[in-house]
C-alpha cells in the first residue's frame, strides 16, 4: 500500500503579520505587490501533462493580467509540501488545486473565481454501468442509482487515509453515516452472493467512493470485486462489457473525451458527487478572490 506523508494540521490563529503583507481594506498598492514579489509572481503546481496543470496553461493565455507569471510544475506531493510550509510560516501562496480534496479538511482555502472559465466549469462524479447490468442484476443497479453523497463525505475518508489504512478509513465513515447508507438500499433485496464487478482509478478521491460502494454492496450481500485502472481502460472496459459498474468519472471535462468514444456503449446513471471544481487555490487569509485579482508582474 502506498504511503503518505501527513499533513499535520495548523493554526491559523495569528495572521496579523500575513494580513499586513497581503492587504485589508485600506491595504495600498506597494503592499500588494510586495505580497506578489513575495511569490515571485510563481504559482505552484503539480505533474506536467496533468488535466489541471493543462488548465493552468490555458489561464496563462486567457488572463492578460498573468503576464509575466510562471506556473512551477512539480508533483502533487511537492504541492502539498509547500503549501503546508506556506500556511505554517503564514506566506502568502497560489497553487493548483481541486475539490474534493483533502486540504480543504485541514486547512482554510478558497478556490479563486475563474470568469474566464479556463479550468472549466463545475464538474460532478458520475456512476455509470455496463449495458445490461439492470436486467442482469437490477438490485445492484437500484443501489448504484441511489448512490448519492457531498464533498465534503468523500473529504474525510481521504483525510482519515492520510493516518490509517485507506479501507478501514472509508469503514468508519460507513459505520458513522447509516442514515445516509441506508437511504441507498431502502427497499432493495438483499443479494445471495451474486458477483459485481467495480472498476475504479488510482486517485484517493475514487478510492474513497469505490471503498464506500464496495462496503454497501457487500453489506447487503453482494460478493464484490474491484480493479483500479487508468481512466481509458476504464471506459472500455465498461464499454466492452468487461466491468460492471463504476463510481468514478467525471464529467463533462475531465473524463469528456472517454465518454464521447465510449458514451453510447455504456449507461451514465447520472452524477452521484455534484461540484467537483479545480483552479487556483489560496489560503483564506490571502485577500483575493478571483483570478482577475492578480497584477500582472510587468
Amino acid at each position: 500500500m502506498k504511503k503518505f506523508t501527513p499533513l499535520k494540521l495548523v493554526s491559523l490563529a495569528s495572521v496579523s503579520l500575513l494580513i499586513a503583507a497581503c492587504g485589508t481594506d485600506g491595504s495600498t498598492d506597494s503592499e500588494d505587490t510586495t505580497m506578489f514579489e513575495q511569490m515571485d509572481y510563481t504559482i505552484t503546481g503539480i505533474e506536467p501533462g496533468s488535466g489541471i496543470t493543462e488548465s493552468a496553461r490555458r489561464a496563462f493565455d486567457e488572463y492578460d493580467n498573468l503576464s509575466g507569471w510562471e506556473l512551477q510544475e512539480s508533483s502533487t506531493g511537492g504541492m502539498m509540501v509547500e503549501l503546508q510550509q506556506a500556511i505554517e510560516n503564514e506566506e502568502p501562496i497560489i497553487i493548483t488545486g481541486w475539490q474534493p480534496h483533502h486540504i480543504f479538511e485541514i486547512y482554510d482555502l478558497k478556490i479563486l473565481e475563474d470568469p474566464k472559465q479556463a479550468f472549466g466549469a463545475a464538474e460532478n462524479i458520475h456512476t455509470m454501468t455496463r449495458i445490461g447490468l439492470e436486467e442482469d442484476m437490477p438490485d445492484a443497479t437500484a443501489i448504484l442509482d441511489n448512490f448519492a453523497w457531498e464533498i465534503e463525505d468523500m473529504q474525510q475518508i481521504v483525510l482519515e487515509a492520510q493516518e490509517i489504512p485507506f479501507e478501514e478509513a472509508a469503514q468508519n465513515w460507513y459505520d458513522d453515516n447509516q442514515d445516509l447508507v441506508n437511504e441507498w438500499t431502502d427497499g432493495v433485496p438483499e443479494s445471495d452472493g451474486q458477483e459485481i464487478d467495480l472498476v475504479s482509478m488510482p486517485w484517493d478521491t475514487e478510492r474513497a467512493s469505490a471503498s464506500v460502494m464496495t462496503l454497501v454492496l457487500e453489506n447487503h450481500g453482494f460478493d464484490v470485486n474491484v480493479t483500479s485502472v487508468d481512466p481509458s481502460i476504464l471506459f472500455q472496459a465498461l464499454a466492452q462489457g468487461e466491468a460492471d459498474a463504476t463510481v468514478t468519472p467525471w464529467l463533462p471535462t475531465t473524463h469528456g473525451a472517454f465518454m464521447e468514444e465510449y458514451g453510447d456503449d455504456l449507461v451514465d446513471l447520472g452524477p452521484n458527487l455534484p461540484g467537483a471544481v479545480s483552479g487556483f487555490v489560496v489560503p483564506a487569509y490571502m485577500d483575493i478572490d478571483s483570478i482577475e485579482d492578480l497584477p500582472a508582474n510587468d
